[in-house]
């Protein structure tokens, strides 16, 4: 029951109290799993020892926070993030992951989109040495296994390279990856079939994992969007395990309006039996990269420098202007793509603007672009309509993320986001929705023990906000502004945010999933 204490037997009113680290005094509490309660939540080392009324009465605890007129929740859990700059980076202050814990998030999952090493066993020993402020989820990458055997070439494995890839993904999950993620959109991973990618997501369905992927075609670029999601479908069904999709959305203009048509195809797939699930983050502009928005696959065969290659060649430019000048159309125009990459002289600038400037086509520009910045360039995609954003969240099956990458602000401000915007301002959804979409829906998915909720015997990890401050300060022109009315975050028991300041704790783990018995050596 949510207000017991851990002991049947705890003191009674008057008795001697129990010594316990933290208590929470006096905020109202959403605990994930039952309806909000006014009451105290107490903690006693990196675990919630009770959930109630009047803790006061019963527990002695070191630290006290007056939480009166706050809302008390489970940490957030990001769904899909990227934040490699943060968690990888040689500054301690940078690894305490600041945009995600000033949002009240306290998990994240990383390795999405294909990008999680294989190695995630010598990935955990590193990140746990160094410290960092967040809890991680990995997964092991389609786009990290095939290059590691493929490099970025288009062709098709052989058997042999087909049993290198199925090993490393069964490594990845031996040492603890949540599943298998892939980046069907992205060149090398566009590359590969269907059945490709189902031969490696056995290898995880084999070892109780997930398939998280951004799917190959959320717009008209290859396969179409609906195609796509039957793509999706059919390898959770043939491969055997839970399918999720990333960041599920219905990009440009040939498919505005068809959420509808996706969530059809998803409840009929769960009405059948099959695990489906997805996440989504409440911006009508998606964080992308010139490269894959513009550029046909074909062109990205072999990588960079094959790609400049290509680009020095004019029979080459003449077929690719043409599909450039297509992609383009279908993200909405020149104007739709703002250009966000940090230090540049197109930087907050629409590539409209900067082809204006150069007083060349917008593909021109591009191409300029692209040719001058041997990273990729990331940009704002304003691709999204507010009808399907609010028909996604609505669902039950889909959970909260923030996608966030730098130069876009999902990545400071998602949670506050879609506080503000669509709990408050449009009631889209209710309070209650909104913290549990984030928190203890987010944990059952991904089967996080022990996370995303309120209750005794769970990890505190714990967010109190300011339910008038709590909003984003992060916008398309200014995308690092750390986001307010967070008071104070608490990850696996130690203080991470106090007052609404960064403490410098970085009491995060790597939290890893546990293969049944008897699937790996």
């Amino acid at each position: 029951m949510l207000l017991l204490a851990l002991a049947a037997g705890s003191p009674s009113v008057g008795a001697d109290r129990v010594p316990a680290d933290v208590l929470i005094r006096g905020g109202t509490i959403y605990p994930g799993n039952a309806p909000a309660l006014a009451g105290d939540v107490v903690v006693t080392g990196d675990t919630l020892s009770y959930v109630g009324p009047d803790a006061s009465q019963r527990f002695a605890a070191r630290t006290v926070i007056d939480a009166r007129g706050m809302i008390v929740a489970p940490g957030f859990i990001d769904a899909h993030t990227h934040p490699d700059t943060y968690i990888r980076s040689d500054d301690p202050r940078q690894r305490l992951n600041a945009p995600w814990l000033m949002q009240g998030a306290t998990t994240l999952l990383i390795g999405v989109d294909g990008a999680g090493s294989p190695d995630v066993a010598n990935d955990r020993a590193e990140l746990e040495r160094r410290g960092v402020g967040t809890n991680l989820v990995p997964y092991v990458g389609f786009g990290a296994v095939r290059t590691r055997v493929l490099q970025e070439q288009g062709r098709a494995p052989t058997a042999g390279e087909l049993d290198r890839m199925r090993a490393l993904v069964a490594k990845g999950m031996c040492e603890g990856a949540l599943g298998f993620s892939t980046g069907l959109f992205y060149a090398p991973q566009s590359f590969a079939t269907t059945e490709e990618v189902i031969a490696l997501a056995k290898e995880a369905a084999a070892r109780g994992g997930i398939y998280d992927t951004h799917q190959r075609d959320e717009s008209s670029y290859s396969i179409g969007l609906m195609k796509s999601v039957e793509e999706v479908l059919r390898i959770g069904r043939v491969a055997g395990l839970p399918v999720h999709f990333a960041h599920i959305k219905a990009l440009g203009e040939d498919v505005h309006g068809q959420a509808p048509r996706v969530i059809a195809a998803i409840e009929a797939a769960r009405a059948a039996g099959q695990d489906v699930t997805a996440d989504q983050y409440p911006w009508t502009a998606s964080g992308t990269a010139l490269e894959p928005a513009l550029l046909p696959r074909w062109a990205q065969d072999g990588g960079r420098a094959a790609l400049l290659e290509r680009l020095a060649q004019q029979d080459v430019i003449g077929k690719l202007l043409p599909e450039m000048r297509g992609n383009l159309r279908r993200r909405g125009g020149a104007q739709s793509l703002l250009l966000t990459s940090a230090g540049w002289p197109w930087t907050g600038k629409t590539l409209q603007q900067v082809a204006t400037e150069w007083h060349v086509e917008p593909v021109e520009a591009a191409l300029r672009i692209i040719r001058a910045n041997e990273e990729a360039t990331a940009a704002a995609s304003f691709n999204m309509t507010e009808d399907d954003i609010r028909a996604f969240m609505r669902r039950s099956w889909v959970v909260t993320s923030s996608d966030g990458s730098d130069g876009h602000p999902r990545q400071y401000a998602t949670f506050p986001m879609k506080y503000a915007r669509y709990v408050v301002q449009e009631k889209a959804i209710d309070l209650d929705e909104f913290i549990r979409s984030s928190t203890v829906r987010t944990a059952e998915v991904f089967k996080l023990e022990r996370r995303g909720r309120l209750e005794p015997g769970y990890f505190a990890d714990i967010v109190v906000f300011d339910p008038v401050r709590y909003a984003p300060k992060a916008d398309y022109v200014h995308p690092q502004l750390l986001s307010q009315g967070v008071v104070a975050v608490f990850v696996n028991g130690r203080q991470a945010v106090r007052a609404g300041e960064l403490t410098g704790e970085a009491a995060g783990r790597v939290l890893v999933h546990s293969p049944p018995p008897g699937t790996c050596p």
